[in-house]
């Protein structure tokens, strides 16, 4: 079976090419994103390798089904970049439903040691020489309450991580874990007591914007936010006007929702139009990092491992435990 493997990075060669040859695959890596000028270089493939700033229109799985491709592999575990309702019954979607829920989540506590602590201003100052801690004063997590919103695989870990620093644990998730040690509350209590909120939902219709201009007036003074799932759970713009009124002690974001085209490339010596992504650079409380919170070798192992085995099983006509 040909695979075209589009947004190719050199990370993903390193662990996808020797596992191919472990299957009868020929995977033809391409630098190229999946956009509807790149589809032609999917022609003789069977199933197109994608990842997870590849958005997937109706008009372009139109395209996909007349080159004769019948499989779209998703190396991600969401898929909010496919229009599902036009693949269904045309083209099979599978996806990796999870690689390494603690990666993401040891990041979100990263990022929000980080912000708290601010130890990425540390490192910059003391690389040169500057050994003042003015302005560098956080907080004390433990005894804190954590808002924890969503408590998949990827929230229960980080629920471990936040009872391992004494922190108090508060979660909402429409499908309550009943084995979970922690209390289930509703949005809006979650908003008003948490010091800390934490996002690991996927997004959907009812996700989308989460965090807007009325969540973030529920919210404590000082509170802080980290997000390792999608960027469009939060409205940008009412982000940045809670942080303009300091509303925020500190945000790490993982995550933007007009990240597709930054993300993941080197604009280091590029004009950035996105005024909201300038703007939130410029406050002193925002960690901004791109989109690597499953990023360890673990993760990346396991997304090729069980990419590869989504194909296979495609190619050898066996159930398809990971389609959508």
């Amino acid at each position: 079976m040909n695979i075209a493997f589009y947004s190719t990075k050199p990370y993903d060669r390193l662990w996808f090419e020797p596992m191919s040859h472990q299957y009868d695959f020929k995977i033809h890596f391409l630098e190229s994103p999946l956009k509807d000028s790149s589809i032609p270089l999917a022609s003789g493939c069977e199933a197109i390798c994608i990842f997870v700033n590849d958005t997937v229109t109706a008009e372009m799985i139109d395209k996909l089904c007349r080159l004769g491709v019948k499989a779209i592999l998703l190396r991600s575990a969401g898929y909010n970049h496919v229009d599902l309702d036009a693949a269904r019954g045309r083209i099979h979607v599978l996806r990796v439903p999870s690689y390494s829920p603690d990666a993401v989540a040891e990041y979100a506590m990263a990022l929000l040691l980080t912000v708290n602590r601010y130890t990425h201003r540390a490192y910059t100052r003391t690389r040169d020489f500057n050994m003042s801690i003015n302005g560098l004063m956080g907080q004390t997590l433990f005894g804190r309450t954590a808002g924890i919103i969503g408590t998949g695989k990827i929230g229960q870990s980080m629920i471990r991580i936040c009872q391992g620093f004494g922190m108090n644990v508060l979660a909402y998730d429409p499908y309550p874990n009943a084995s979970l040690n922690i209390t289930y509350t509703d949005r809006e209590t979650l908003f008003a007591q948490s010091d800390i909120i934490s996002l690991h939902c996927p997004l959907t219709d009812d996700t989308h914007y989460l965090i807007n201009q009325s969540a973030i007036s529920q919210m404590k003074d000082e509170v802080y936010l980290i997000n390792t799932s999608r960027g469009a759970l939060i409205d940008t713009a009412a982000l940045i006007e809670g942080l303009a009124g300091k509303k925020f002690a500190g945000v790490g974001l993982d995550v933007y929702e007009e990240e597709d085209g930054v993300f993941y490339e080197d604009r280091s010596n590029d004009i950035i139009n996105d005024e909201n992504l300038i703007r939130l650079t410029a406050f002193p409380n925002v960690l901004i990092t791109s989109h690597m919170g499953f990023f360890t070798r673990e993760a990346m192992e396991a997304i090729a491992t069980v990419t590869l085995e989504n194909a296979d099983a495609f190619a050898n006509g066996r159930e398809l435990a990971n389609e959508l």
